[in-house]
């Protein structure tokens, strides 16, 4: 996921359509008079309500999340709190059970 952050960092500041807006001023372009428009095409999601973006966001986290912890695909036979498992851990560095109980802290 970290990767895909800083490709969401990088790519709109690169991209002629944005104006090179920086990824920390993007943010308040949606107090500006004309929103957001991703990636600078209008017709893609033009969003001008900080509210509607914060509520979507609740409900589309939170359905992912239901799904999960009610034995989804990434959520079968883990801890309904914490996802973890080989999806998490690709390096195998929780393989050595001291080592994972350092790692906790």
């Amino acid at each position: 996921w970290a990767m895909l952050g800083a490709l969401g960092c990088v790519l709109p500041e690169t991209l002629d359509s944005t104006n090179h807006v920086a990824w920390w001023k993007a943010g308040a372009e949606i107090y500006s008079g004309t929103g957001i428009d991703y990636l600078g095409n209008s017709s893609l999601i033009h969003a001008q309500s900080i509210v509607a973006v914060l509520v979507t966001q609740i409900i589309l986290m939170g359905a992912i999340e239901a799904y999960r912890a009610n034995g989804g695909p990434a959520g079968k036979g883990l801890d309904k709190l914490y996802p973890g498992g080989p999806n998490f851990d690709p390096l195998g560095l929780a393989d050595d059970p001291d080592t994972f109980a350092e790692l906790k802290v």
